[in-house]
């Protein structure tokens, strides 16, 4: 499915975000992105996954994947509270649309913002990679960052989510056929 390039992506307009923490740090993204917000089911883990890959889960009939958003930041893994939830996100990945499942430790609000607000995020002394912020938004005593969601979650770490699937299900048809002899 090609993934066409919306408004959203043009300077100097009033859109909306969504804000939410990972450990003490805060960020953003804009709400367009997200498809809804899930409490945290039961997660099916896949063997032999990336360490960010938590496992799927089910979506209406749909297996969806879900990520551990700290670890892909080089966090430690998401403590789970009642707080966690998951984000369900539609991706522009090599203009396809990819959906996934991140999981955040909370979520804080929806609030609108000029993008002309977001500031430049620096080049140097930051722990996250500079592809996945998008700039820095400054609230009363802190920054959030604006991240390039799409950016977070590359090819390469969906395509490692398929071939993870792929190698469960291919396990799955080997037990049934043993099963079955």
């Amino acid at each position: 499915m090609k993934v066409e390039k919306t408004n959203y992506e043009k300077k100097g307009e009033t859109k909306s975000f969504l804000s939410f923490r990972l450990a003490e740090e805060h960020f953003t993204i804009p709400v367009m992105k997200i498809m809804e917000i899930l409490e945290v089911p039961k997660i099916t883990k896949i063997p032999q996954s990336p360490n960010f890959l938590v496992g799927v889960i089910n979506l209406r009939g749909s297996v969806l994947p879900v990520i551990d958003t700290r670890v892909k930041f080089g966090m430690s893994p998401i403590e789970f509270t009642i707080n966690t939830c998951i984000l369900v996100l539609s991706l522009d990945v090599n203009d396809e649309e990819v959906i996934v499942g991140a999981l955040v430790d909370s979520v804080s609000e929806v609030f609108e913002l000029d993008d002309s607000k977001i500031k430049p995020s620096p080049t140097i002394a930051t722990k996250y990679r500079a592809d996945f912020i998008q700039g820095m938004i400054q609230e009363e005593d802190y920054f959030v960052m604006a991240l390039n969601i799409d950016k977070v979650f590359s090819s390469n770490d969906l395509d490692s989510i398929v071939k993870s699937k792929d190698s469960e299900y291919e396990s799955e048809d080997k037990l049934t056929t043993q099963n079955v002899e």
